[in-house]
């Protein structure tokens, strides 16, 4: 398992939370659109925003997916209970940031790391191992024939794979991955004041060249596609919010449209353990077959061959803790390759 569940509040202090949450976020922030996640910025449109709602809406309604609860870890908890947090909507975490700027420019502070520095550093590092053991054929590169040339070629040298860092919050992912060898990197985030911290940290501690843009993965306006996305605790944050369930199958949409054909996805999460990731992608996998499979469908036609995602690895090094009978960690850390 990835975390432990807390158990319900008394109503007293659930109330005291409800009316402070009530405080930070406003009606709009509540819709069950993706209103509260959208971040204009001046790139192009890439879909209509009502449609990827609508598409989104249609494809839980009808698929036998889980709620946002059952990836929780604690499996006693009732399936209509889920789980719902302040931490799910966008004014909290541009509160948050508005906070942790002001912190820095006074005092220099770079903020909370998300889930501490020793995990980040072990992703950055894993990371690099995993590209470098596919690169060297360590690990299957199901990619065509006739494309193996450019990724070979990419391979020699992995300061030349392109990398985003969704939901990058502070940026220092990305100073880690920078220290890593990778050198083309860009981090995004649909706070503002995120990307401000993130880009003033960066010039402070010398990483100049890396790019950080306000845009947010649910709508995003990005056209690139690139060899390596990284999401540590974006997932999360997204399934906390009320309309958590909808919104994590607008992730999935959204974010098999930036990993390059061989690229690779790496997901840490404290919410969902390994095989719990593993199985949300699998769903995803089967419902986009079945909508390339459609009679009049016009999308790629890869999908309609073979399923957008397969597993490749995970962090094996976390610590354990035994619950319930089950052992597991508190953090999870998995990769995917796009097919």
């Amino acid at each position: 398992m990835a975390a432990i569940r807390l158990q319900p509040e008394e109503p007293d202090v659930s109330q005291a939370r409800a009316i402070a949450a009530a405080d930070l976020i406003s009606d709009d922030d509540r819709s069950v659109a993706a209103d509260s996640w959208s971040i204009k910025s001046d790139y192009g449109s890439t879909l209509d925003d009502d449609q990827r709602h609508a598409d989104a809406t249609d494809a839980l309604s009808v698929a036998a997916l889980r709620a946002a609860s059952d990836y929780s870890s604690d499996k006693e908890e009732p399936d209509a209970e889920a789980v719902t947090s302040m931490l799910g909507f966008q004014s909290y975490w541009n509160a948050t940031y508005a906070d942790e700027l002001s912190n820095f420019r006074v005092h220099g502070h770079a903020g909370e790391i998300w889930f501490g520095a020793e995990v980040m550093e072990t992703v950055a590092s894993w990371t690099k191992s995993l590209c470098t053991d596919i690169c060297q054929g360590h690990l299957l590169n199901p990619v065509d024939e006739d494309e193996s040339g450019s990724v070979e070629q990419s391979c020699k040298d992995l300061i030349s794979w392109s990398v985003l860092d969704i939901g990058t919050g502070n940026g220092l992912l990305l100073q880690e991955l920078a220290k890593q060898g990778f050198n083309d990197l860009t981090g995004t985030d649909y706070s503002e004041g995120a990307v401000d911290l993130a880009r003033s940290l960066a010039d402070r501690d010398g990483f100049t060249d890396i790019k950080f843009l306000v845009d947010d993965v649910l709508e995003t306006k990005l056209e690139r596609k690139y060899q390596l996305v990284m999401d540590k605790g974006t997932l999360d944050a997204i399934g906390l919010h009320p309309d958590g369930p909808i919104k994590r199958i607008m992730y999935w949409d959204s974010v098999s449209r930036l990993v390059l054909p061989g690229g690779i996805l790496v997901i840490t999460s404290c919410n969902s353990t390994k095989d719990e990731l593993v199985l949300e992608v699998d769903n995803f996998n089967q419902r986009s077959i079945g909508t390339s499979q459609e009679p009049g469908t016009v999308g790629d036609q890869e999908v309609g061959r073979d399923p957008p995602f397969r597993y490749l690895d995970h962090v094996r090094s976390y610590p354990t803790f035994m619950f319930g009978g089950s052992i597991g960690s508190r953090v999870a850390t998995v990769a995917f390759q796009r097919n």
